[in-house]
């Protein structure tokens, strides 16, 4: 069986995609909706063809030959929307991540790389799919390379697929011949200006009569509608250059190789980072085997199960001059509980699993008995409090680094290992699908005890990078004084319980959101038009860009945002 290669017109599909999805943003407010269908697609295509080849061509800004040789070539293509213009050089990051080729050259197009690199590929002996929007590429279609064409029909992406037969069947022309069909008729998408007077219908005609440009005016006083000989006679000149600019480079001057675009696995450490970065949780599934079990820290992990195992943990964490641990059940009653996860140091995890010999009742004594010798590091801490002595000292890294990024909607551990520790961890509901932790425990024994170590070693892990962070912040302060402070009289009112008269908090909310209707109508007016408040991005560009207030910076992205500080 031949081996294939699959060659995606980055540009094309990118733009496709951010066209095709609904808008998406990370917290950051970068715009991610071309890269997540871009990836969709991708991954489809992958499934679909199981390639021994992957590569991606982009264009760059640089002028090519065409430009050289017309300087209107394009001329009435609108600029790329700045939302989608920001996700360009993180779809490359991201594809460079994933170990799959990117080609580029001055010079010449998209086109002209991925026409090359087919022909290339063909005499090689490998069968190819190009996967693009541009009907340009018909004209490289043959027996061993495949068009596909992607189409949206009834609001559903189709993609058409041409070899050489299908050309002919859709336009009557063969591929070379579609080239001089194209000069004929021009293109207005690429300001290809053709022949004045000849549109699809008469260019067709001409083609599937005489076969060739040259022929056409071999045999020009043939042509009866003399409409058309005359514009034919009168530009001449414009049909040839129609044609060389229409003409796609098939031997270009590309460094790229074949065993370059070799597909490997995609699903590597970097490439899940950049992910979770966007949070295309949706896809972070894909990676798991490719990067979470392959974490290194996972080495040193240790299920504990007996007295004698948890007694010599618990002398050894006693001498610790701090800890990171994690509660796991799923509510207060004995058969919730399922055991306690402790960190005391890079390389020592520890889960103990509560069995016959470690109850529940020694278990927290253990844990009341450390809370009260060391400082100790979790994750909601709120919902622990029941466990542990007031007095304690405790550093909750989710309130941490909600503080550090309030534009973040919700915190989770895997959410800070990826950001503080560069380190992909599962997500909660990988772990657990559906299942209760107990049958997780029972059902994916290895996968839910890894997952249970990580726990606490993220929180232990990430409690000096965050406190930096917040001494960077000035918000250390705030974070010790009044936000850990806070989570004890939060904790406090939820055990005891707060009286609500329910249809005054019913008023009372409808009269927050009459405020708020009447502030947002405010902040229109003095912005002058209407725009999305909760996009920090669009935001930003209203405060530091348009009104110039200060305090405004941009991120990598090139977005505005603003600077916000507390004091200690």
């Amino acid at each position: 069986m031949k081996e294939k290669v699959v060659l995606i017109d980055g540009h094309s599909i990118l733009n496709r995609a951010f066209y095709g999805v609904p808008d998406l943003t990370n917290a950051e407010g970068l715009h991610t909706n071309g890269i997540y269908g871009f990836l969709n697609i991708m991954f489809k295509l992958i499934e679909e063809e199981k390639p021994d080849y992957l590569a991606v061509a982009f264009d760059l800004k640089a002028p090519t030959f065409r430009h050289k040789l017309y300087e209107e070539y394009k001329g009435t293509r609108k600029g790329m929307p700045q939302e989608l213009r920001e996700q360009v050089p993180v779809m490359k990051e991201l594809l460079k991540a994933m170990g799959i080729l990117i080609m580029e050259k001055e010079g010449l197009e998209a086109d002209d790389v991925l026409g090359t690199f087919a022909k290339r590929a063909e005499k090689e002996n490998v069968q190819v799919s190009l996967v693009s929007g541009d009907r340009d590429l018909l004209q490289i279609a043959s027996p061993n390379i495949k068009i596909r064409i992607p189409k949206t029909k009834g609001g559903k992406t189709e993609i058409e697929d041409y070899y050489e037969k299908d050309v002919y069947e859709a336009y009557q022309v063969s591929p070379v011949q579609f080239i001089e069909l194209k000069a004929l008729m021009g293109d207005t998408a690429d300001n290809i200006p053709g022949v004045p007077k000849v549109g699809p219908k008469t260019a067709t005609e001409l083609m599937v009569t005489y076969g060739s440009i040259e022929n056409i005016y071999e045999h020009l006083e043939e042509i009866t509608k003399k409409s058309v000989r005359e514009t034919l006679r009168e530009n001449r000149h414009l049909a040839e250059l129609s044609k060389t600019l229409a003409t796609i480079e098939i031997n270009g001057d590309i460094p790229y190789s074949l065993e370059e675009a070799r597909y490997t696995d995609p699903f590597t450490k970097e490439a899940y980072l950049l992910c979770k970065k966007l949070e295309f949780k949706n896809l972070l599934g894909r990676f798991e085997q490719g990067a979470v079990v392959k974490n290194k820290e996972s080495d040193t992990f240790k299920v504990i199960t007996s007295i004698s195992q948890a007694e010599e943990i618990w002398v050894e964490i006693k001498k610790s001059e701090r800890a990171g641990f994690y509660l796991l059940e799923d509510g207060k009653g004995e058969e919730e509980f399922v055991g306690i996860s402790l960190c005391i140091g890079k390389d020592k995890t520890c889960f103990f699993v509560k069995n016959e010999e470690l109850s529940k009742e020694y278990l927290i004594l253990k844990l009341r008995e450390l809370s009260r010798l060391i400082p100790l590091a979790t994750g909601q801490i709120k919902s622990q409090y029941d466990y542990l002595e007031e007095e304690g000292t405790y550093f909750d890294c989710l309130i941490a680094a909600y503080l550090c990024n309030p534009l973040k909607n919700d915190y989770g551990i895997a959410d800070i290992a990826n950001e503080y520790l560069d380190l992909p961890i599962p997500e909660k509901s990988q772990v657990l699908e559906k299942l209760t932790l107990k049958k997780a425990m029972e059902q994916k024994q290895e996968q839910f005890l890894t997952y249970a170590c990580y726990l606490s070693y993220v929180c232990y892990m990430t409690e000096e990078p965050l406190k930096n962070r917040l001494k960077e912040e000035g918000m250390l302060a705030l974070f010790q004084e009044i936000e850990m402070p806070l989570s004890y009289v939060l904790y406090d009112m939820e055990k005891e319980g707060v009286k609500v008269e329910k249809e005054e908090l019913k008023q009372y909310g409808q009269a927050l959101e009459e405020k708020i209707h009447k502030l947002e109508k405010s902040v229109y007016e003095q912005a002058g038009e209407e725009f999305n408040l909760n996009s920090p991005k669009q935001l930003g560009e209203i405060l530091f860009g348009k009104l110039n207030m200060p305090g405004g910076k941009k991120t990598n992205q090139g977005i505005l945002q603003q600077q916000m500080y507390w004091k200690n």
